[in-house]
């Protein structure tokens, strides 16, 4: 609802015409493109902070599925898990200090 609110008061100070500014104009706009037109319009500075909508929900990193897994650096650790009763389990990597090295092997 915030994001909203922002858009039309973006778009009150770009067009200063008496057309009314239909939703589905403002829609359009990007949130990169709302904090461009504010800070065009000096308005970046004045308490008018603008979150992506990634900020907002958190970032969630899953990790790669591979034919083949390999360690990537030292932190690195391969882990074998147990499948029980699904099939022979899985090989793991996991890594202590890059997630984005997180692999699994895949099927």
């Amino acid at each position: 609802m915030i994001l909203g609110t922002t858009l039309l008061r973006t778009a009150r100070l770009l067009f200063h015409s008496p057309i009314a500014i239909s939703t589905q104009c403002l829609s359009s706009f990007t949130t990169s493109s709302t904090t461009a037109a504010l800070r065009s319009a000096g308005l970046a500075g004045a308490n008018v902070a603008q979150r992506s909508i990634g900020d907002q929900i958190g970032q969630i990193r899953g990790m790669k599925i591979r034919s083949s897994v390999k360690k990537l650096c030292e932190g690195c650790k391969s882990v074998r898990r147990k499948g029980g009763k699904k099939g022979p389990g899985s090989v793991y990597i996991i890594c202590s200090l890059n997630p984005k090295h997180k692999q699994r092997q895949g099927k």
